[in-house]
């Protein structure tokens, strides 16, 4: 079966999906998913994506975001490129980790979104290990699962920088201070009662999640697509956002490090001048990596996966760096 166009726009929510090739674990250890989050997390502020959820399993994980900027592909690009050089690295292996693509579907009405954060959260506790357990087996198990979002949504531990939780809770009445304990009743009512006509909802198309007029609109925007573009993949059903020519953005990254042209071009141990300038390309010029390493003379899209994850691990530590990326932020979104 052919794989569907995927179709991007702007403010949309999806439900995503990643999955180990073959069914593989892509977590073999705490550190792994610690390093999942962080790298999500990274992500999420670069593209500036809205994360309202999320749940990993040993071999797949669950999302559901939106996207101000449409631009779903290219933030899932760089979370599944750096993850995945990161573990094939640690792991002394190559080769693709995640089973082909990402699964995408729209979710856009409200009693869809929050139906699907209790199937996304639930995903711990219907496990073959879990089922067979007590109901307040699974209910305690629930609620101490670290590798979700579930635990800060019912105020079991800190608020995660990263989660916005308001859209989801905000469907659970207007008293803030009792919109966790409604969500919390909520989702556990779910380990006793399966949603059976979501999940089949959920199951009914790969385009989206939803009521039957959901799903018309949405088919009826595929087939525009498919119309116009032919059997092309992941092409954007929205206008452009605000980008910055190549040299525009070189120019500014030289004038905030306060180097030459050539500069950017030329090897350099342990430098952050290439990180920074192919980060500034990705994020203002829309540029893939493999087109950023085109530009900075670099070997392939690989080699610029590796120089931002380098930028990601030094900007945790060196805080003038964070500030020299402020300043060239302010100064390319400057220029009109």
């Amino acid at each position: 079966m052919a794989r569907p166009i995927r179709l991007e726009y702007e403010g949309a929510v999806y439900h995503v999906t990643l999955r180990g090739n073959h069914r593989c674990a892509i977590f073999q250890s705490d550190g792994d998913r610690d390093h999942f989050l962080n790298t999500l997390a990274e992500s999420q502020a670069r593209f500036d994506v809205r994360l309202y959820l999320f749940c990993l399993m040993t071999n797949h994980v669950h999302l559901v975001l939106s996207t101000p900027r449409g631009n779903l592909s290219r933030f899932m690009h760089r979370l599944e490129t750096a993850y995945t050089v990161y573990f094939n690295r640690r792991n002394r292996q190559s080769g693709h980790l995640m089973q082909g693509r990402f699964g995408a579907s729209v979710v856009d009405e409200d009693e869809y979104i929050l139906r699907l954060s209790r199937y996304v959260h639930l995903n711990p506790v219907f496990t073959k290990a879990q089922r067979s357990r007590a109901i307040g087996e699974r209910i305690k198990f629930l609620r101490a699962y670290p590798w979700s979002s579930y635990r800060s949504y019912i105020g079991r531990c800190k608020p995660l920088d990263y989660v916005d939780y308001g859209p989801v809770l905000s469907m659970l009445g207007p008293v803030k201070g009792r919109q966790r304990a409604s969500y919390q009743r909520f989702v556990e009512a779910g380990i006793d009662d399966v949603d059976a006509a979501f999940v089949e909802t959920k199951e009914r198309s790969r385009l989206c999640i939803g009521s039957d007029a959901c799903h018309e609109r949405i088919e009826a925007m595929y087939q525009k697509l498919v119309k116009g573009y032919g059997r092309g993949e992941d092409i954007s059903f929205r206008g452009q956002g605000r980008t910055h020519p190549v040299e525009e953005v070189l120019d500014c990254v030289c004038q905030v490090l306060g180097v030459s042209r050539e500069v950017l071009t030329t090897r350099q141990r342990d430098s952050m001048i290439r990180p920074v300038a192919a980060k500034a390309l990705c994020d203002h010029s829309g540029l893939t990596q493999r087109q950023v390493a085109e530009v900075l003379n670099l070997t392939s899209g690989g080699a610029v996966s590796k120089q931002l994850v380098k930028l990601g691990e030094f900007l945790q530590k060196d805080k003038s760096l964070q500030k020299t990326l402020a300043n060239l932020e302010r100064l390319i979104c400057g220029h009109h």
